[in-house]
Formats: C-alpha cells, sequence, structure tokens
C-alpha cells in the first residue's frame, strides 16, 4: 500500500551508551502516584491508579544536549512535573503482579508539562484533559538505561530545580504505586506492546515555569536531563 503522503517518522528515544534508539508505540501516564503530590493536588490516601494518555509526537529528546520547550499557548500557568518513565520491551495483557517486572526494558527521566489551568477547567468541567497535557512538546524524555545497567530501583533520589534552585526532591519509594503495580494495573486495560512508555507519577514540588527558565532534573543512577523554556518563536515548529 502506497501512503497519500508522506508519513511522519517514527517517535523514537535515545538509548544510553548506545547507537540504537528505542521505538515508541504508545505513552501512557499515572495521575498523583506520590503522596504529598496527591495531596497538594487535593487528594488524599491510596486510592486506585488512574491513567491518561500523551501522543506519541509529544516527545522532545534529549541526547546529552538541552531540550529546547516552547511556551504552549492557551495557558498563564504552565508547570513543571518530573518523573520515573519506565520503558516496556515485552508485550503483556492482564500480566500478574509476579509477571509484571519480566516487561521492563529499561528506565528514563521524563518531564510531564501540563497547562495547569486547563487542567483545573477541565477537572471542573469533567471533560478530558488532552489540551491540558498532550500537547506539542510537553513529554521531554532523557536516554533511556537498559534495566541491566539500572538494577533493583530502591529508594533513588528523583529530583527537578529550575534556575538552580531546587523544587521537586524525593524518592522513588515513595511511589503508592510501584512499577510492577503499575504495569498490572495499566495491563487491565490496554495491551501493553514493545515500545510503550509509562509516566509513572510526579513527586510533591510542582510550580510554574516561564520563558528563560533553565530545568535541570534526574534520578540517581537513571539520568539527567536539561531544558530550558523558550518563547514559541523561538524554537521553531514541533
Amino acid at each position: 500500500m502506497r501512503f497519500c503522503f508522506p508519513s511522519s517518522p517514527e517517535a523514537c528515544v535515545p538509548i544510553a551508551g548506545d547507537q540504537h534508539a528505542f521505538p515508541v508505540h504508545r505513552i501512557y501516564c499515572v495521575g498523583r502516584n506520590y503522596e504529598e503530590h496527591a495531596r497538594e493536588m487535593g487528594a488524599a490516601g491510596r486510592e486506585a491508579p488512574f491513567f491518561f494518555s500523551k501522543p506519541a509526537d509529544a516527545l522532545s529528546c534529549s541526547d546529552g544536549g538541552q531540550v529546547l520547550i516552547p511556551y504552549p499557548d492557551q495557558t498563564s500557568d504552565f508547570q513543571h512535573e518530573v518523573e520515573l518513565v519506565v520503558a516496556i520491551g515485552a508485550p503483556g495483557y492482564r500480566v500478574t503482579l509476579a509477571d509484571a517486572a519480566r516487561l521492563v526494558w529499561g528506565y528514563a527521566v521524563g518531564l510531564d508539562l501540563t497547562r495547569r489551568d486547563l487542567q483545573a477547567q477541565m477537572k471542573r468541567q469533567g471533560r478530558p484533559w488532552e489540551v491540558a497535557k498532550g500537547f506539542d512538546r510537553s513529554a521531554p524524555i532523557g536516554p533511556i538505561r537498559p534495566i541491566g545497567e539500572v538494577g533493583e530501583l530502591g529508594a533513588r533520589r528523583i529530583w527537578l530545580s529550575v534556575n538552580g534552585h531546587v523544587r521537586q526532591d524525593s524518592d522513588l519509594s515513595r511511589m503508592i504505586w510501584s512499577v510492577e503495580e503499575t504495569i498490572e494495573q495499566l495491563s487491565r486495560f490496554f495491551e501493553l506492546r514493545p515500545g510503550d512508555l509509562i509516566f509513572t507519577g510526579t513527586p510533591a514540588g510542582v510550580g510554574p515555569l516561564v520563558p528563560g527558565d533553565r530545568i535541570d532534573a534526574g534520578i540517581d543512577g537513571i539520568g539527567s536531563l536539561q531544558a530550558r523554556v523558550t518563547d514559541r518563536e523561538a524554537a521553531g515548529p514541533a
């Protein structure tokens, strides 16, 4: 079959220390997966995980360089959320907790950028979040590190600073739902496939960004990510 016009390039993420890239199928995100962040968003307790998605072409990749993030239109409250990203390397549906770890190919650090004012508006109106979460370049991500180089996640530090000032500082052991539990739950709703990415939620300390802000984020032993917020014109087309 021939396409009626050239297809868009396949979304992919660099692999740390490797010339190969990780082809991306879908991006899933977990909401309110750290207790402190759940409280700052007005929730409390260990509620069942809920999920939303971003399009694969929302990715903006870093391979050691700085990611340029254009300040998006239609918002006056553009916010950062640093997250552990899980890269899926094997298929699974209705995966058991005991079997969930076998689906993990690797890990990366990512940002779930959010039009917070639009998210709040959509919540009040009972509408989907796409305009708040799934816009162009809303998912900056660092290189994926294979699981064999990472090992057990444990209580690794996850952090983000803006202009040299730390805003988010926590550790992965504070996630309400572990990586394995998240995979188990997510696979009840979707057939997970190689190339899927799961943004696993953000710790407390989310906050606003403005043009000119410099972002540094990282997870110990997994990777780091540097980004700068620009005016839309400075970043060029998505």
